[in-house]
């Protein structure tokens, strides 16, 4: 395996600070550029309590684990290609470049950055929800809706962004919209989902039990086939704050912002993956790290282009 020795600093031509899906793909199209890259991964990919990944073409049904094993095969295949196992601690800029401090005290240093860190899901504090996150309660029904079969299907809210949750899976099930006490419907709302056929749980939900089964404050027990609901998502790494990258607030919660290069607000940073949207799975990551590593090297090529957001 090509790694880093612990007691040398180098230069390369990118750091890739992150190593999922979209740190994978954009580190790729820069190796096939014969850029040198070094990929920091401290292995904590987002969908790692799922088992199985959906919707990415060729890939569909295959544990998410092996997808992302072997695309670091491939990807470390390549001689121009580094890996540090572990957590970039920081970056700023350095010279023309950046340095970054990773956690066994090596600093790299790279002309380029690109940030695929993720972010990561604050679940609400229900017990026996988070225990069942991947398995049988989920985020995103284009990843594990249809595995339901068209069975009973429970949102489980966590602020207004449910009610868009509970419209939206009819296509994949029978849905209950267990509301919390934290998702309040108006008239027009609860039409809406009334022509839905979306049922409507109004009391607070007391637990999680067995595959599925929603127990209510009172005791009373509905069992679902599977679960559905969104996290409050907080930005996996320091590194981009910490850079002076401006960050948007979307529904969810905080989000990089990049142009259509991918491209963040300094120059000479890139971004790519969950990190710069509220939403996404696996062919999305694949898809914007692949944007991001054409962006990094035109940018290594023709120069940093100013910050261009439409």
């Amino acid at each position: 395996m090509n790694t880093i020795r612990n007691d040398s600093t180098l230069d390369f031509d990118v750091i890739v600070i992150g190593g999922s899906y979209a740190g994978l793909s954009g580190a790729l199209q820069l190796a096939r550029a014969r850029r040198r890259v070094l990929v920091v991964d401290a292995g904590q990919r987002r969908n790692r309590f799922a088992g199985d990944s959906h919707g990415f073409l060729t890939r569909d049904g295959q544990p998410a684990a092996a997808i992302a094993a072997e695309g670091r095969a491939q990807l470390a295949a390549y001689p121009t290609v580094r890996f540090h196992d572990g957590m970039a601690l920081g970056a700023r800029p350095d010279g023309e470049g950046f340095s970054v401090a990773l956690d066994d005290g090596t600093l790299a240093g790279a002309a380029r950055l690109l940030l695929a860190t993720g972010v990561r899901d604050e679940l609400p504090p229900i017990p026996g929800l988070a225990e069942r996150w991947g398995k049988s309660v989920f985020h995103c029904p284009y990843c594990h809706g249809y595995e339901l079969d068209g069975g009973r299907i429970g949102v489980i809210a966590n602020g207004p962004m449910s009610l868009h949750q509970a419209q939206m899976l009819p296509h994949w099930g029978r849905v209950t919209l267990f509301a919390n006490e934290v998702c309040p419907l108006d008239a027009e709302q609860q039409a809406d989902l009334d022509r839905r056929g979306v049922q409507v749980e109004p009391a607070r939900v007391d637990r999680i039990e067995e595959r599925a089964t929603v127990i209510l404050a009172g005791g009373r027990r509905l069992e679902m086939d599977g679960l559905f609901t969104f996290g409050r998502l907080h930005m996996a790494s320091p590194v981009a704050e910490g850079l002076g990258c401006a960050l948007d607030d979307g529904p969810l919660g905080p989000y990089i912002r990049t142009d259509d290069t991918r491209q963040t607000t300094v120059p000479g940073v890139f971004a790519a993956g969950d990190a710069i949207r509220n939403a996404g799975n696996v062919a999305m990551a694949v898809a914007d790290g692949a944007m991001a590593g054409v962006g990094v090297h035109r940018s290594l090529l023709f120069g940093v282009a100013p910050f261009s957001k439409p």
